[in-house]
């Protein structure tokens, strides 16, 4: 039994040993500006010391802001911000020497476009033909 015990000890240290250590994050923002009045996605990836990107959630990070609060890795601002920007800081809980902070505008302009209904989709569009764009 004790035996066994040992050969999982040293499997688990090796599976620990194998996982990639977060060498930088970064900010990979899905928009330029911050909608007022609602949740906001704040995306932060971790580049792995073995050159590939890993996504990071709040496990991952503590993040703070100068403006609005934290839900997960979503920042609420009201409806009537009282700023026009805010900085926003992504700590990796891990290792918090690594740490990126990012200033965002918030949309000035209300979001009233009008998108086409699924009708109006589907009246403008194209026609199948069968044929291929090339002509063959």
């Amino acid at each position: 039994m004790k035996q066994v015990f040992l050969v999982m000890l040293c499997l688990g240290f090796g599976f620990l040993s194998n996982a990639q250590k977060i060498d930088s994050i970064s900010f990979h923002l899905y928009t330029d500006s911050l909608k007022k009045g609602t949740h906001n996605y704040i995306n932060v990836d971790g580049k792995t010391s073995d050159g590939k990107w890993k996504p990071l959630t709040a496990k991952d990070l503590t993040f703070t802001s100068s403006y609005g609060k934290f839900e997960g890795t979503e920042l609420i601002l009201p409806d009537e911000p009282t700023v026009e920007k805010l900085t926003i800081k992504a700590v990796l809980k891990s290792d918090p020497r690594l740490w990126k902070e990012i200033t965002i505008w918030i949309k000035k302009k209300p979001d009233n476009e009008l998108l086409p209904t699924n009708e109006e989709v589907l009246k403008n569009k194209p026609q199948k033909t069968g044929k291929s764009k090339r002509g063959n």
